[in-house]
């Protein structure tokens, strides 16, 4: 049996995509983001999710989850930094954490000069939210820091340049790496 032969790993059926920044930087990021990268990792696109309601958004996504079946895995963007504070109290990603709701992290490529992928990823990890991932919007891939930081990247994808047909390919098939090893923890 060769490797393409091999059948897929499961993937999860819906991914909360997050953006760190302030509301403007974040829902413009994830208006550009979320179309090209939920193609580039074969999701479908839902809708995103209304910012100020994580219980009620959260519970549309686990229904719209226990629909879909075996279709197509889907990828909501969230438009509000998750360590934003909620009106109410609490915040995004202690919402994504009671509901083991797994989320991709998305980093523009000047966000890498900061400590923010790991200030972000230890967020998430502290209300126990599973993190599919992070990934790079924009500049060039650095593979080599990246490794550096120790950090669960799956690659990025670079603007304004023709993609190399298999990014897309080598993006699914590190996210589906990924959530196996969710799977197993």
């Amino acid at each position: 049996m060769t490797p393409s032969s091999l059948p897929a790993p499961p993937r999860p059926p819906v991914l909360v995509l997050l953006a760190f920044g302030t509301p403007a930087k974040v829902a413009a990021r994830l208006h550009k983001a979320a179309p090209v990268l939920a193609e580039a990792l074969g999701l479908a696109l839902a809708a995103p999710l209304a910012p100020g309601d994580p219980q009620d958004s959260l519970a549309g996504l686990s229904a719209l989850a226990a629909a879909a079946g075996g279709s197509l895995p889907q990828l909501a963007p969230l438009p509000r930094d998750p360590g934003h504070g909620l009106p109410g109290g609490g915040h995004w990603a202690e919402a994504l954490g009671a509901w083991r709701q797994p989320a991709l992290l998305l980093f523009s490529a000047k966000q890498l000069d900061s400590g923010l992928p790991a200030a972000a990823a230890a967020l998430l990890d502290r209300w126990q939210v599973p993190c599919a991932g992070l990934l790079q919007w924009g500049g060039r891939w650095q593979a080599g820091a990246r490794r550096r930081d120790a950090l669960p990247w799956l690659g990025g994808l670079e603007l304004d340049v023709d993609l190399d047909p298999a990014d897309p390919a080598l993006l699914r098939r590190a996210l589906a790496l990924r959530w196996q090893q969710l799977q197993a923890r």
